[in-house]
């Protein structure tokens, strides 16, 4: 054993000295599915690269169709010019060019002519000036076609075979070679006992340098074990394909977080490392330049884990780190992203334009299945079959289910036993310099999908992984501790309701003021609304986990996947206990309630009054706020870290407001208010806050002058935007007060970053980060509590960049009447002919629609309407629901539809009919002979038995329009808020022949239940 050892270190020795001999490859591998990069992109590239001391770059990209799916063919004069061009700006930046195939997908290696074809290829390319070149056999079938097991006793020998011939035809040049088995993980039965791999390090020709992804496909950390290993049996340093920042499996996730998880005493160890990243260019900044850094360092930063743990961008300063941080050759990865952001920001005031609109780069792709941690769905470098793992590594783990896995991670919207294979479009990036050309015509004999019979087994091992310890602070200490990081938040004023009596005739229909009833029918429906005999009971099923895909076409099916490695920076500790409160007294007046209420008013006005000025662009805060949302594959920043922390704390503590209404403190004097009450306020206008820094990053992004940086950028902020407006609007909700003590029976989510096993099981890097798909905008949506919410989180992303975002907030009695002018304009809008006139009402009938369809819920349940403002506060769609029909319809007759029979006396009727045909009158003569109906209004058992809660929503026509997910938004927390109240199905009645409003419900994921022939009515519902 100790020869054996001292042969090892002798033959590792040799290779560090004759690696040293020859330069370190540090570089970019351009290797990602999805949409290329365009030929001025690349050339950026180079001259980045120039200046950061890096020498390398692959050209790869799976889906440019003359790099894969058709490799055989030569490229055309055009083709060629951009080619020879990019070739030429790579050796004038002093960069190496190489140059990739991949022709494993279909080769018959035993082919002379198959042979002849792969030569006449790279020599045309040798011709445009090209001296370096790759053979990627990645993502390919491992299993050798009838006519070359003839020749060959393997699969490794044909690839080398191949592979020495090429190498030799072209004269020996620079040269690398990606395998089959490029990782730990996918060597079989393992990396030492590979025949494969052992194969590859004894035939393939020794000047070939072999590509290796680490432990994994997307590997957390590269040890120097590891390496020695595979060194071993390479018998030569391996070159690291990183997919640390590659995201093309994922259209939720852009990795904005520095190079980490590798030490850079590995340098010795290594041939090079180049780095597949981002798909987006403008996203790869971080990604290269702390590449770069680390190449240029020997040592780790050895520092106290406190310290570590400590560092936060926002108050960083050099002088406060460690001297051995600051020397040339010590690697800190937060240092390191530090010093990239500030050499970042300049790039977002190069005025540049972007054209077309916004789309995500990653592959489109059909999703047919939930997420299993086996398949990944695009995949840069992986095998198309399965292989067996072996692990040497006997300690004990965890296990975790993987049934439970896969509902963890199920963010799919549809299920299928089976795959449905689905193309790529093919892309051509060598006949523009700006654009990249989709071929529609051409057809991509490359699916996206495969291998429908991969079992998974039983349950999966996972490290034991420190999670992030939360220590309970004090409010200040918490709020001071990021606010440098967002702005102040506007000063809590609240705005008084001037509610007005107003006699109710058909002369003043559009001062009805309904507001005095509500006191009166406040208690009517408190203890049967939480009858739970008319209710749903409550589901036994665990929790569905929540789609996450932002855009109709960014549905990921779980197949070929690409890479995208992680890393083991250490995570900061989180400051408060999610599940214990610190009391703390107050001296200062707390805000009431009803100032939570008005708090985003003010700071949507000053959104609005801002003009594009210097405090209002883009500055290192924000991308330091922007790389934390964004962080690594395996971990969230600190600030993303934080908001989902604030938020679980907020709801799981939201039960003191009620201890609060119990005392009988309605309005309590300011003084007297309870510690815990105040820290639940304070804590909550301090989420709000976080929550408008990442608003007022999406404005600076869709305001900076470098509009592709915009375009790259703009869909991942959105993505996560919308996903904070749900739980802020969610919060502002709960600081009503209006849900029961046992709200956390109901709302308690099983699949969430808080659940047992979750973040231990992402942070620990056991799985493929595409098991965990979705980042933490995921992980923020699945804290709302809805279930079977999964088509609520499919948005259409806005064509173009956009500074006006609508947000949300619980109704407000001042709200009334532009509620009533929505409901009025949209059922109206509805109820017209596609290409005809707008109906009109009569003036004193102006406020008939408003008050039939949505004033009874105003009235009765105005907890349970939220609504959708924009940045002048003016309302443009609402959504309310009561929990219980039945309940509903009896509050309506004694409390509402008594005042509305007031309102329009049946003598109306003989008015509107002196022959006036016209459909407003019509549809008035319905509201009134509605409103005086002698008969009880009945909700079908089949109806009310599921679905007991009845919804009514309306969005403004243009609003949707400008933002296709607001009614999705609103709809969301209404079912959060339903939920928290014990409830957990809804429905809408709507008359069969309104097919306007059937398909407004319809696409927010209401299916038919019921249809009743005798009032021509269909009843539309959901569960959640």
């Amino acid at each position: 054993m100790e020869d054996g050892h001292m042969r090892e270190k002798c033959e590792t020795l040799e290779h560090t000295a004759q690696d040293r001999q020859r330069q370190f490859i540090c570089g970019v591998i351009e290797g990602f599915y999805g949409r290329p990069w365009t030929t001025e992109q690349r050339k950026d590239l180079f001259r980045k690269l120039k200046k950061l001391g890096m020498d390398s770059y692959m050209y790869a990209p799976k889906d440019d169709y003359k790099h894969r799916a058709y490799w055989r063919e030569l490229y055309t004069v055009e083709e060629a010019d951009h080619l020879s061009s990019l070739i030429t700006a790579a050796k004038e930046a002093g960069i190496v060019f190489y140059y990739a195939l991949s022709p494993g997908l279909d080769m018959t290696y035993s082919s002379p002519k198959e042979i002849g074809t792969l030569k006449r290829k790279l020599d045309q390319v040798s011709q445009f000036g090209c001296e370096a070149y790759a053979l990627l056999f990645d993502d390919i079938e491992s299993e050798l076609s009838k006519a070359d097991k003839e020749v060959f006793q393997t699969f490794a020998n044909a690839q080398v075979s191949v592979t020495n011939e090429i190498f030799t035809h072209l004269g020996s040049p620079k040269f690398l070679f990606c395998p089959t088995q490029y990782c730990a993980s996918r060597a079989v039965p393992s990396v030492a006992d590979s025949e494969y791999l052992n194969t590859l390090g004894s035939k393939l020709n020794n000047d070939i340098d072999i590509l290796w992804t680490g432990d994994k496909v997307i590997s957390k950390i590269v040890t120097i074990e590891s390496i020695r290993e595979i060194t071993e049996i390479l018998r030569r340093p391996p070159v690291i394909w990183d997919n640390l920042h590659a995201n093309d499996y994922d259209q939720k996730r852009v990795f904005l977080g520095p190079y980490s998880g590798r030490s850079p005493e590995l340098i010795p160890y290594l041939r090079g490392v180049m780095t597949n990243p981002n798909c987006e260019f403008y996203g790869n900044f971080i990604a290269v330049h702390t590449l770069a850094f680390w190449s240029r360092c020997s040592l780790d930063a050895k520092m106290n884990s406190s310290l570590s743990a400590d560092i936060k961008l926002e108050t960083e300063n050099e002088d406060d780190l460690p001297v051995e941080c600051l020397s040339k050759n010590v690697y800190h990865p937060r240092l390191a992203l530090k010093n990239a952001i500030s050499e970042w920001l300049p790039e977002f005031f190069v005025a540049k334009e972007a054209f077309g609109p916004i789309t995500k780069p990653q592959p489109q792709v059909e999703m047919v299945m939930p997420i299993i941690p086996i398949i990944p769905s695009i995949n840069t470098c992986m095998t198309l079959t399965t292989t067996t793992t072996t692990s040497t590594n006997t300690r004990t783990v965890p296990e975790v289910n993987t049934t439970q896995l896969q509902a963890l991670a199920d963010v799919c919207s549809t299920v299928s036993s089976s795959l449905t294979p689905i193309s790529n479009p093919v892309m051509n990036s060598l006949v523009s310099p700006t654009k990249v050309v989709t071929n529609d015509e051409i057809i991509n004999p490359i699916p996206t999908t495969v291998a429908s019979n991969i079992e998974l087994p039983k349950k999966i091992p996972i490290s034991i992984v420190p999670a992030p310890i939360m220590e309970a602070k004090s409010v200040e200490e918490t709020i001071k501790l990021s606010c440098e990081a967002f702005e102040p938040a506007a000063k809590l004023e609240p705005a008084p309701a001037d509610v007005n009596k107003v006699d109710i005739s058909p002369t003043s229909a559009n001062d009805i003021l309904i507001a005095e009833k509500r006191d009166q029918v406040a208690n009517l429906n408190v203890d049967t609304m939480l009858d739970e005999n008319s209710l749903s009971p409550l589901s036994a099923c665990a929790n569905e986990p929540m789609e996450c895909s932002s855009s109709i076409n960014s549905q990921i099916s779980p197949k070929e996947a690409i890479k995208l490695a992680g890393d083991d920076v250490v995570m900061e500790e989180s400051v408060n206990d999610v599940n214990s409160m610190h009391v703390e007294s107050v001296s200062a007046s707390p805000e009431s309630n009803a100032e939570m209420h008005e708090a985003d008013e003010e700071e949507l006005e000053d959104l609005a009054d801002k003009s594009i000025s210097s405090e209002n662009k883009i500055n290192l805060d924000d991308l330091s706020l922007l790389c934390d949302l964004f962080y690594l594959p395996f971990e969230h920043g600190s600030r993303g870290l934080k908001l989902l922390s604030e938020f679980q704390w907020l709801k799981v503590n939201a039960n003191v407001l009620l201890h609060d209404r119990a005392g009988g403190g309605g309005h309590p004097d300011a003084k007297a208010i309870k510690p815990e009450i105040s820290e639940w306020l304070q804590r909550s206008e301090f989420f709000s806050k976080l929550c408008g820094g990442v608003l007022d990053l999406l404005i600076k992004i869709a305001n900076c002058e470098n509009k592709e940086i915009c375009h790259d950028l703009y869909s991942y902020v959105w993505d996560i935007s919308g996903a904070l407006s749900l739980l802020n609007c969610y919060v502002k909700w709960l600081a009503l007060g209006q849900f029961p003590p046992n709200m956390s029976s109901y709302t308690e989510g099983s699949y969430t970053w808080f659940s047992k096993g979750w973040k231990e099981a992402f942070m620990s890097g056991d799985q493929e980060p595409w098991v965990f798909r979705g980042g933490l905008t995921a992980d923020l949506q699945r804290l709302m509590p809805v279930d079977s919410g999964n088509d609520l989180f499919v948005y259409k992303l806005p064509e173009q960049p956009t500074a006006n975002y609508y947000l949300l907030r619980p109704y407000q009695n001042s709200d009334e009447p532009q509620v009533n002018k929505i409901c009025t304009r949209t059922y109206l809008q509805w109820q017209s002919e596609p290409d005809g006139d707008e109906i009109l009402l009569p003036a004193p009938l102006g406020d008939i629609v408003a008050d039939a369809l949505v004033g009874a819920h105003l009235t009765i349940h105005p907890e349970l309407c939220l609504v959708a403002y924009d940045q002048s506060d003016a309302i443009v769609g609402y959504v309310c629901a009561a929990p219980d029909i039945n309940i509903f319809h009896r509050n309506t007759e004694v409390c509402w539809l008594t005042e509305l029979r007031e309102k329009y006396p049946k003598t109306l009727l003989e008015t509107l009919a002196d022959g006036n045909n016209s459909k407003s009158h019509k549809l008035s003569v319905r509201f009134i002979e509605d409103f005086h109906r002698d008969e009880e209004l009945v909700c079908p058992n089949e109806v009310c038995g599921t679905f007991p809660a009845v919804i009514s929503a309306a969005i403004l026509r243009e609003a949707e329009q400008h933002d296709n997910g607001i009614a999705k938004r609103l709809l969301t927390v209404l079912l959060a808020a339903l939920r928290a109240n014990g409830c957990f199905g809804v429905h809408v009645c709507v008359p069969e022949q309104d097919k306007e409003q059937m398909n407004f419900y319809t696409k927010i994921g209401f299916v038919e239940v019921y249809r009743d022939g005798r009032s021509k009515c269909i009843y539309l519902g959901r569960r959640f």
